[in-house]
């Protein structure tokens, strides 16, 4: 599709929208929003220009302009995404939410957040624990923005008991393609007022509007929180557990699955130790409860299926300390070996069928002798693949030749995402699709869906000027 350029009378019409320092064009700066977290560099496209708006009336006036005008648009929020979604692959207006930022009220009679785009969750967090209330969803990276984690439908470890963020989202404010603002849902639990176009929005990765202002519902804060660590010598057993506890109707607030070679390499990397060094793979799992009495038996319950299920051991972080411990070296995993990374993927897969496709990870690692370390959320069925351009020896990366790694890419991925085809799986259980993932789309949509969702999009966005060639060209 043919775009016209960000020429200087329409540079100059930005700059009177949102003021001249709000607006970006030097050539330096502007490299910074090329990219997000995705670490291969072939698919970074500059803006010919960054506004960062302040307000939904400023955010309607740039898009009533782009369209008008036939620019690309693309939001932009913490840039903490992984598959391209937020990358201005058609340059033109690159629109930061950055300075959307403000917590607009936290109603604690309703139990609501409204908050606009630019709020960082881990701000969010700590408002909201303030008020004794709590948001269950919790993304990887805290440093992601509240716009950017609806757009996506972030999830997280703890969806297993508590859902992903499309559960908890209950109004918008959008600015749509023209310029037009409409609101959807509210501070309500329930509607059966006309299509849910509230959840439309929901993981449309930007592509249908801009999300200036959502009212997300909370909860009370559990009263307690305990970590469990059960070693085993097999990860097919310790996935394997997962579906036993939950048959004995035990809900975990979380429940991961860790392999020993990334935990060793987090170790060194925090200078921390994990509480155990006994098999070579981890369930880590989290419970919540309202007494102490509810958690001891709870964690005994857990403990047993876990020792019936093949577990070595079960160590218990029931204190601040120790827990704080063990969450800091699972959330820094992504960190420790980042460096040498090249794609994670977020495949999704029914619950009973984790431990096949992880095995067939394996297999497909020791078909191209390409290292997958692969854990993930082993209670929703979501398993991150990381195909790396290393290997791991004693608890090190040891960088390959990219003769090593560049021509296996392709062939892993196809391999892995058709075995999740034949598991009736997805190929993004929370990252999104964005560019990098879009050729894989058939793979587990019907061509008959796929032209139903670009038909929504044409609806939206005639001109297609809103985060184009995201999710499907």
């Amino acid at each position: 599709m043919e775009y016209n350029k960000v020429g200087k009378k329409v540079l100059e019409k930005l700059k009177g929208i949102v003021g001249s320092e709000n607006v970006v064009k030097e050539p330096e700066k502007l490299r910074d929003y090329s990219h997000d977290e995705f670490s291969l560099g072939d698919i970074a496209q500059q803006p010919e220009v960054v506004v960062k708006p302040q307000n939904t009336s400023q955010v309607s006036e740039i898009l009533s302009l782009a369209n008008q005008e036939k620019i690309p648009v693309t939001p932009r929020g913490g840039a903490t995404g992984l598959c391209g979604g937020c990358v201005p692959s058609e340059g033109g207006i690159l629109l930061s939410l950055e300075g959307m930022d403000r917590i607009v009220q936290i109603d604690e009679a309703n139990q609501m957040g409204v908050v606009e785009p630019g709020v960082r969750l881990m701000d969010f967090f700590e408002a909201v624990e303030e008020k004794g209330l709590f948001f269950p969803p919790h993304p990887g990276d805290e440093t992601a923005m509240v716009g950017g984690a609806i757009a996506a439908n972030a999830g997280g470890a703890r969806a297993v008991k508590y859902g992903v963020v499309r559960d908890y989202v209950r109004g918008l404010e959008v600015v749509l393609p023209t310029g037009s603002v409409i609101h959807l849902g509210g501070k309500f639990i329930k509607s059966s007022t006309g299509y849910n176009l509230l959840h439309l929005m929901i993981g449309s990765e930007g592509t249908l509007g801009i999300i200036t202002q959502a009212t997300i519902q909370l909860m009370p804060s559990p009263p307690l929180t305990r970590s469990l660590i059960l070693p085993y010598n097999e990860l097919e057993k310790a996935i394997e557990t997962v579906p036993t506890l939950i048959s004995r109707k035990i809900f975990p607030l979380a429940v991961e699955f860790i392999p020993q070679d990334v935990i060793h390499i987090t170790e060194q990397f925090l200078k921390k130790k994990w509480p155990s060094s006994q098999g070579n793979t981890y369930l880590l799992i989290i419970l919540d409860a309202s007494s102490e009495e509810e958690m001891d038996r709870l964690s005994e319950t857990v403990a047993e299926v876990c020792m019936e299920k093949g577990a070595l051991d079960a160590f218990v972080a029931d204190s601040p300390k120790k827990q704080k411990q063990v969450l800091d070296i699972r959330s820094q995993i992504y960190e420790a070996i980042k460096s040498q990374t090249l794609e994670i993927l977020d495949i999704v897969v029914p619950r009973a069928e984790i431990a096949h496709h992880v095995k067939k990870v394996q297999e497909v690692s020791r078909k191209y002798r390409i290292w997958l370390p692969t854990f993930g959320h082993a209670a929703d069925g979501n398993v991150h693949t990381h195909i790396m351009s290393a290997r791991c020896e004693k608890g090190k990366l040891v960088p390959l030749p990219e003769k090593d790694w560049k021509t296996k890419m392709d062939k892993v991925r196809q391999e892995l995402y058709q075995d999740c085809k034949e598991r009736k799986g997805m190929i993004s259980g929370e990252h999104g699709i964005g560019i990098v993932k879009k050729t894989y789309l058939p793979y587990v949509m019907e061509k008959e869906t796929i032209a139903l969702m670009k038909g929504v999009k044409n609806l939206f966005d005639p001109q297609n000027i809103l985060n184009p060639g995201k999710i499907f060209d």
